[in-house]
């Protein structure tokens, strides 16, 4: 079951990342209005309760394009409110876990996938599971490229990352150093 994003008019088109990107309107008012915290808050309590937390447990998701906005909603609960971590800790994730899930979905032509978040000392590690054993490849990215940067960025803001090969599929994970208390 996905929770659906309330549409305010802008494109849902599903590319990875790019779903929740304001568009331009004549009634700034309205766009201005349409996100807070506290909506954001209630959105990923309720995925929690729907799919499960990443952090306790490894959750199934739906091999659909909205499921990148499921997984970041799932992310950013984790690791703001239950690991408390920063604003700029939750951005990087958040945005790398879109590229996982939106390569999963994109690549592997599974019907789910598996998404598993976990601490440990100065670190935390998220892993994107499917049934599929094709590898990912880190492509070269040109200024203009408009796709295949999904690597190339989980490269530049991870301090790690990595395939793990299945008997039945592969984990794709990334892992960034925390500062921890």
């Amino acid at each position: 079951m996905i929770v659906p994003e309330e549409d305010g008019g802008g494109h849902h088109g599903g590319m990875a990342g790019l779903e929740n990107i304001e568009q331009p309107r004549t009634q700034p008012r309205t766009a201005a209005a349409r996100w807070s915290p506290a909506v954001e808050d209630e959105r990923a309590y309720k995925a929690l309760e729907l799919y499960g937390n990443p952090a306790e447990e490894e959750v199934s998701l739906p091999s659909l394009p909205e499921s990148a906005a499921l997984a970041r909603r799932l992310a950013q609960v984790v690791v703001l409110r239950q690991w408390g971590l920063s604003p700029k800790m939750v951005e990087d994730t958040v945005l790398l876990v879109s590229e996982l899930v939106g390569n999963a979905v994109r690549h592997t032509g599974a019907r789910t996938f598996m998404l598993r978040m976990r601490r440990r000392r100065g670190w935390i590690r998220v892993e994107v599971r499917d049934p599929s054993r094709g590898l990912p490849c880190l492509m070269p990215v040109q200024e203009m490229d408009v796709s295949g940067r999904g690597l190339f960025l989980v490269d530049k803001l991870s301090d790690r990352w990595g395939v793990d090969l299945l008997p039945r599929g592969k984990t794709t994970w990334f892992e960034m150093r925390v500062g921890d208390r």
